[in-house]
């Protein structure tokens, strides 16, 4: 399946729009992924660690079929581990992030699984200016060593390698088998 620049941004698109409502909290510090979408079997996956004096909520999204539920990482390690997932109509995943019960500042962990190769982003585009992420920086770093690691770092407001415009093309793509660890501060 051959991805084009405008698929992708659609895909992302739709997901970071497809706010959903909050759900109730989970205490757990590393859940499994969401039931919601299919798993894809190529055996790659994201995890997330929240390095943050606060505690870190997320949620993992699908255009399609809404938002699990809400998952608690706490602060100074808490965890979070996601296999790709895909959906039935090929959208794109977002795990929105949050140091707050309620998604109104996010940075999103986004990608769309091909079966073959992993497209995913990060993006700010819905995360305030003085947000704890921004304070702290973060970085998505993948097991596949020719792949991009992506760096944000601390204070950095307008980091070019986030999503900070819907138009930007700050993309990254990897073998579906790769793992990424995405660290919050």
């Amino acid at each position: 399946m051959a991805f084009t620049k405008i698929a992708l941004t659609a895909a992302f698109a739709l997901a970071a729009s497809a706010l959903p409502s909050p759900m109730q909290s989970s205490t757990t510090s590393s859940a499994a992924a969401s039931a919601t979408s299919s798993s894809s079997s190529s055996g790659g996956s994201v995890s997330i660690v929240n390095n943050l004096n606060a505690t870190v909520y997320l949620w993992s999204t699908a255009s399609t079929t809404g938002s699990s539920s809400m998952q608690s990482l706490s602060s100074g390690g808490g965890s979070y581990s996601e296999s790709w997932q895909t959906t039935s109509d090929g959208s794109g995943i977002s795990i929105k992030l949050s140091t707050t019960q309620d998604e109104s500042s996010v940075l999103q962990f986004e990608y769309t699984d091909d079966g073959s190769t992993l497209y995913w982003d990060l993006s700010s585009i819905n995360l305030d200016k003085d947000s704890e992420f921004i304070t702290a920086g973060f970085s998505a770093t993948p097991s596949d060593s020719s792949c991009t690691t992506v760096s944000c770092s601390a204070g950095d407001s307008d980091c070019s390698a986030s999503y900070q415009q819907p138009d930007d093309t700050d993309t990254n793509s990897c073998s579906s088998s790769s793992t990424i660890t995405l660290t919050l501060g």
